[in-house]
């Protein structure tokens, strides 16, 4: 079973993701998070899950769908995963990727 880490911008997009919802519905942002949390726990028996992205530095970017929310991870040759950030389906993540 892979161990998975978040970095620390991961974690501060996630944490954004929640407050951007709470202005509204405190009740769904909770939600919301969770569930992309729990989303990204599947990757612990399955890594391979999310979908090839892109090769960034030598490394393979994938992604996991969770709504409108893309998680993007590495799986790191140990076999663990990195989750390197969490992405509204609109936005243009080779921005925050490359």
């Amino acid at each position: 079973m892979a161990e998975i880490r978040w970095t620390e911008e991961s974690a501060q997009w996630l944490q954004d993701i929640h407050d951007y919802i709470a202005a509204d519905n405190p009740s769904a942002a909770k939600s919301v998070a969770a569930a992309i949390y729990e989303k990204s726990q599947l990757l612990r028996d399955t890594p391979e899950i999310g979908y090839k992205y892109k090769t960034v530095s030598g490394r393979e970017v994938r992604i996991l769908l969770y709504g409108h929310y893309r998680i993007t991870y590495i799986i790191k040759k140990s076999g663990d995963i990195d989750i390197l950030g969490i992405f509204h389906g609109a936005l243009d993540i080779d921005r925050y990727l490359l």
